[in-house]
């Protein structure tokens, strides 16, 4: 088994954008990115938190379960920050530039200020 985990950290983002505190937006997103880059997308869970005290805006919590394992993305509005994690596994084929493209789809939809990203190679 090997695969290949992106991970990446956004700060600076503008809340106001739709995906970042609407429970439809973030999923249109995710799921055209999912299907852009060529992977599949078998399930899907999206959840919008309620707002914390003394705070007007809420974050979104999104997953897509993939054939190839699973796309991840958190929001904080009230903080201007995301968190994305994209796993793919590469059993049949090598799937890690799918991967990547779909990280570059998301990071770009969010349009941070700042970017701090990380590359692990998983399996033997």
């Amino acid at each position: 088994m090997q695969g290949l985990l992106l991970t990446a950290d956004l700060s600076g983002v503008d809340p106001a954008l739709p995906a970042m505190r609407d429970v439809q937006a973030l999923r249109a997103l995710c799921v055209d990115a999912v299907a852009a880059a060529g992977l599949a997308g078998v399930a899907e869970l999206f959840h919008r938190f309620t707002p914390a005290p003394g705070f007007e805006q809420s974050g979104v919590t999104g997953v897509v379960l993939l054939a190839e394992s699973h796309l991840a993305v958190h929001t904080w509005p009230e903080l201007g920050g995301v968190t994305l994690d994209v796993h793919v596994c590469n059993f049949g084929q090598d799937n890690s530039a799918r991967a990547e493209a779909l990280m570059a789809r998301l990071v770009a939809a969010f349009a941070p200020a700042s970017v701090s990203t990380q590359r692990v190679a998983r399996g033997a």
